[in-house]
């Protein structure tokens, strides 16, 4: 429980990390079970990757709006209100029967994840210009300290037997508990606030680097997310109580890297960080494709979780500098770019998977991490 005792801009901060927090248990706790949804379906892996369209396209539907009722309404009401039915729609997922209800629910889950995402992102940017220096890595941080945390209490709700549905029903109740202790300490004000804001603004130069970057990082992150339990369940072939073995290895470095993303991209300088970061993206992958064994494939993925824990954070913070948008609008437009590897990512992986095999998309997908070192030295960050 938050303090009202505690200095203004600090219970900002953690009410913000709550708020994050929130994101990454909801998001995660719907990734560790994939594998058992995906088996009660009974779909294929090429299905699948058709129904894994689903939540992309809802991301995508709501980009442009998101950015638009953040700078209408400001992100306070907008987040309260993202965190509040992000979970209620997790417990939908529980319930579903049929294909076609998946499809429906993931497209409103990832709705609401978008509103989430932008708004929370948004709180952060003014948090961040309260505090006068970079700390929208260690937001982000939390985010992943939640998915490692929602992906660990998914393996024991599997071990024990618990439905999916009754796993959601129990995030979701922990969740609205959560926002009522916290949400009168969320930001009140955003920087830069613009109720005149257009509803889609196309991004400048800068900002359209800043998101094919963050496209090549997302595609790399979406594969860990939707792929992962089920690369160590047919590839690796561990038994069913360790699927989520791969994502929790993902997850902890995901989270370690963050907390320590600030003080790395200040001592290596942003550019190299995000060069570094391709690199060991693509060896994680790579590691985990050569030697499908269950130590060096979670060596693997311990890597990818390194390589990509501060990309996103990084590319974020600079277009939430930008000087031609709101920060709401600058982040949409840079998260349209980048939510197309969502969209892209996990479909081409069970496509692929289809006609030759998850090792080769794999293979694919350590080729667009190491973009991302391509791409870095075509940008200039502050």
């Amino acid at each position: 429980m938050l303090s009202i005792s505690l200095p203004q801009n600090r219970a900002y901060r953690i009410a913000v990390s709550t708020f994050f927090f929130l994101a990454g248990f909801s998001f995660a706790s719907w990734a560790s079970r994939i594998p058992d949804i995906k088996m009660r379906l009974g779909l294929s892996d090429g299905a699948f990757g058709s129904v894994l369209f689903a939540l992309p396209v809802g991301l995508m539907a709501g980009l442009p709006l998101s950015g638009w009722l953040v700078s209408k309404f400001g992100s306070r009401q907008i987040v309260i209100l993202a965190a509040l039915f992000y979970p209620l729609t997790l417990t939908m997922i529980g319930l579903v029967a049929t294909t076609w209800q998946l499809v429906a629910v993931l497209f409103i889950f990832g709705l609401w994840a978008n509103l989430f995402n932008i708004s929370v992102n948004t709180q952060a940017v003014g948090v961040e210009a309260l505090y006068g220096r970079s700390i929208m890595a260690s937001f982000h941080g939390v985010w992943s300290v939640a998915g490692f945390s929602a992906a660990t209490i998914g393996t024991f709700f599997i071990s024990a037997g618990f439905s999916v549905f009754t796993h959601f029903c129990i995030i979701c109740a922990a969740s609205v508990c959560t926002v009522i202790a916290a949400y009168k300490y969320a930001l009140p004000q955003d920087v830069k606030s613009n109720e005149a804001t257009p509803i889609f603004a196309v991004p400048d130069a800068a900002l359209l680097k800043l998101g094919v970057i963050a496209f090549c990082c997302m595609v790399s992150e979406g594969t860990m997310f939707d792929w992962s339990g089920i690369y160590f369940q047919n590839v690796v072939a561990v038994p069913k109580s360790l699927t989520t073995l791969g994502y929790v290895a993902f997850m902890s470095t995901m989270a370690g890297g963050r907390f320590a993303g600030d003080w790395l991209a200040n001592k290596l300088g942003k550019k190299r960080m995000l060069q570094v970061s391709g690199i060991v993206i693509a060896a994680g992958l790579l590691t985990a494709v050569l030697f499908p064994y269950i130590v060096p494939a979670t060596i693997g993925f311990l890597l990818v979780g390194m390589g990509v824990s501060s990309v996103v954070p990084l590319v974020y913070g600079e277009a939430g500098k930008s000087t031609t948008m709101s920060p709401g609008v600058a982040l949409a437009a840079v998260s349209t770019i980048g939510f197309l590897g969502f969209l892209v990512g996990p479909p081409l992986i069970g496509f692929i998977a289809q006609a030759a095999s998850l090792r080769w998309s794999f293979t694919l997908i350590a080729v667009l991490g190491f973009c991302t070192t391509i791409l870095a030295s075509k940008v200039k960050m502050k």
